[in-house]
């Protein structure tokens, strides 16, 4: 059929009226494969159990194509299943509404309907349908109807990747991978008298990065997270209280706006070193260490009575004396997690004797995996793709720069994080200046958020920035369903595409 010749495309269900026509498609279409059709009961029997999973297409009132599915708990079957196994020996009883997978029964476009790309609006229709449906994912088992011709030189494995390398044509496997489908196994025996796949079929695959585990819980998976950015500004405090009470300032703030997380700066304590100013730097910076205690336990105790995720900047702390720059994430649920700077500059060395420390992970949190790298950190970009690889869907970076030069590594840096890992990058600093603390002098920052690059983005990779050198707070929403989108269907996909067949990166 030419396009020209087309009054009306319809995606319908499929009705029992349908039904002689679909029995003469199958006829025309399996005529390889005799007797191959469903029966009108077997129809019936599928649209009373689940009519959302049986479509139709139709142009200008005549059948085109056809989809029909069921739902099963997957479990309930092992990898080498037969089709006569998942559709209970063709009755469908295997239909359970509470299962977790869509499993593709039936599908194909009538001969004379085809180049039309009807084929794509129906696995389209079935990816809606498992996404509304909260399904794990679709599974089907594909045929290989070119096999045939190649079984004496290839085995079924050596032909799927040469149809994947584009050197050999296998029309319904191409399509499949087109459509973001993946094989997952090699089935025997699955389709009795599919000669011409030599009775080999594919089980494929199409995984619904929005599927979210049923949970007993009373609280939801959000998916829209709130940032809220605490743009410090180092001022004289004359003691811990009077630091913690502009720190609840801002955490008041930015939780009456309703953010899932507030994030501190590096050292943003550092004013509390004024009294010590006439000890040397080292001792100064330990003496601030004596609050760090005190300090997390009020950042704690207002992670809860404000309803908000805290993650504390840095602070210093000695343990078995030695010195290291660590912070907390301080829960709303009251559970905390410490995180450490591995890499401390050549200053902090120097001038304070501070040590790297050894600890790495994503923090699971009620807004899903988050990554914190303290500053300089940012700047080792197998520190974020470890974090990656654990699922991190956000980076908090805390950081402390004096000049606009240590800033601007920071800041290209965290872009640079955003883009190779799929993920947000939320940098918070501190403005001002210290005339009496020794070693913290002055202070640059500008707040951002980054993003990835690419089309459900900004252009440049830019969600929010506060202004420089200002004393304030910057709210910003991100979208984690964003990321699951550009992981699969992005322009480039930079986690994806990783040659990990060239290198491994791992820890220790």
């Amino acid at each position: 059929m030419n396009i020209e010749d087309i009054e009306n495309i319809e995606l319908k269900f499929l009705d029992l009226n349908d039904y002689q026509e679909l029995k003469t498609a199958m006829l025309s279409v399996y005529s390889h494969m005799p007797g191959a059709y469903w029966r009108e009961a077997e129809i019936k029997s599928l649209i009373q159990k689940f009519p959302e999973g049986q479509v139709v297409i139709k142009i200008n009132g005549e059948l085109a194509g056809v989809a029909l599915s069921i739902i099963v708990d997957y479990e309930a079957f092992d990898d080498e299943h037969t089709y006569e196994d998942v559709t209970g020996s063709y009755s469908f009883d295997t239909h359970d509404a509470k299962g977790d997978v869509l499993y593709g029964i039936e599908i194909f476009i009538i001969p004379q309907f085809r180049g039309l790309r009807l084929g794509r609006r129906l696995y389209d229709y079935r990816k809606e349908l498992c996404e509304k449906l909260n399904l794990k994912s679709i599974v089907f088992g594909g045929r290989m109807p070119n096999y045939h011709k190649y079984r004496e030189e290839l085995t079924p494995k050596e032909y799927i990747a040469k149809v994947r390398r584009k050197e050999i044509e296998d029309p319904v496997l191409n399509f499949q991978i087109n459509n973001d489908f993946h094989p997952a196994k090699v089935m025997k025996g699955y389709l009795e008298g599919d000669k011409a796949s030599q009775d080999y079929a594919i089980l494929m695959e199409w995984d619904n990065i929005y599927y979210q585990k049923p949970s007993k819980k009373a609280a939801s998976n959000k998916t829209v997270i709130r940032l809220g950015l605490i743009q410090w500004q180092m001022r004289p405090y004359s003691d811990v209280d009077a630091v913690m009470q502009q720190a609840e300032f801002f955490i008041d703030a930015v939780s009456g706006y309703r953010a899932d997380f507030a994030l501190f700066p590096e050292f943003f304590n550092a004013p509390l070193m004024a009294k010590d100013n006439h000890l040397s730097t080292s001792d100064a910076i330990r003496e601030l260490a004596k609050h760090t205690s005190t300090l997390v336990q009020r950042f704690s105790e207002f992670s809860i009575s404000y309803n908000i995720n805290i993650i504390t900047g840095s602070m210093p702390e000695v343990i078995e004396g030695r010195l290291y720059n660590v912070g907390y994430l301080c829960r709303r649920d009251g559970t905390m997690e410490r995180y450490e700077k591995l890499h401390v500059t050549p200053d902090e060395a120097k001038v304070w004797g501070m040590q790297g420390g050894q600890k790495l992970q994503a923090f699971d949190t009620d807004c899903g995996k988050i990554g914190i790298l303290i500053c300089y950190d940012a700047e080792f970009p197998e520190l974020s793709r470890l974090l990656a690889d654990e699922g991190m869907d956000i980076l908090f970076v805390p950081f402390l720069t004096d000049t606009q030069n240590g800033y601007s590594r920071v800041r290209h840096c965290a872009r640079a994080r955003a883009i190779e890992n799929e993920c947000y990058v939320a940098i918070a600093g501190s403005v001002g200046n210290l005339p009496k603390v020794q070693n913290m002098d002055i202070q640059f920052a500008q707040s951002m958020v980054f993003t990835p690059c690419d089309f459900s983005f900004p252009a440049n990779g830019i969600k929010a920035e506060a202004t420089p050198n200002t004393e304030m707070i910057l709210i910003a929403d991100v979208d984690i369903d964003l990321l699951r989108e550009l992981n699969q269907f992005g322009a480039v996909k930079n986690l994806k595409d990783r040659r990990k067949d060239i290198f491994e990166l791992r820890k220790k």
